[in-house]
């Protein structure tokens, strides 16, 4: 009799589950469709991700081979395109070579670069510190230093592997002006950080005891 009972039970789940599927068939093959849609467009955009990057990349190697090899025409205008591309890797390289090799463009052009880096390409938080640094870095050369500290606060008042760079810079900065007070305040800001680079924390202690001692 429980044999019996148990088969009944077992043919009544099998027919409710029969019928779910039999009346739901028409959504149940839309939620697989929509399923197996959104795992092919993952792969595909990822795919296209990849083979966008390796084009910037092959754009990047190519312009900076020609303007090495002498071949200077358009090297301005490539590079910047491949800025705006915002890369997380050969847009700051594109900024990066601009700067380095001193192709004509204006402070007011490259700090614009900079900004549309820092604030609209998706960087990991310290390659974005970094590319903060270095546009402190930049401006170093002429900027007043209310607004070189102001370009440099977001590593200043960071826990960022940066800091301590950005606070030598600006102590390096005051140093060269001769206002070694204000140059003072910031190497000891150096030496008290737990994380400072240990060889920025060297050359400050080097610079302390060469030019502070008293």
């Amino acid at each position: 009799m429980e044999e019996d009972i148990a088969i009944i039970d077992k043919n009544t789940r099998n027919e409710k589950i029969k019928n779910f599927f039999i009346n739901n068939k028409k959504q149940i093959i839309i939620s697989i469709s929509v399923i197996i849609l959104i795992i092919f467009g993952y792969f595909a955009y990822g795919d296209f991700k990849n083979k966008k990057r390796i084009k910037i990349a092959e754009r990047y190697n190519g312009v900076t081979i020609n303007f090495i090899s002498g071949n200077k025409i358009n090297v301005k205008s490539e590079l910047i395109e491949i800025i705006e591309e915002k890369d997380t890797t050969y847009s700051p390289l594109a900024l990066y070579f601009i700067i380095d090799n001193n192709i004509e463009t204006t402070n007011e052009e490259i700090n614009k670069y900079f900004d549309s880096l820092i604030n609209e390409a998706k960087l990991d938080e310290e390659i974005k510190n970094l590319i903060i640094f270095k546009k402190g870095l930049f401006n170093s050369d002429f900027e007043t230093e209310n607004n070189l500290i102001s370009i440099l606060s977001p590593l200043i008042n960071s826990k960022s592997a940066w800091k301590s760079h950005a606070l030598y810079l600006i102590a390096e900065y005051f140093y060269s002006k001769n206002q070694k007070q204000k140059a003072r305040e910031f190497y000891n800001k150096i030496i008290s950080l737990e994380n400072s680079n240990e060889n920025i924390k060297l050359e400050t202690q080097k610079r302390l005891r060469r030019d502070f001692s008293e």
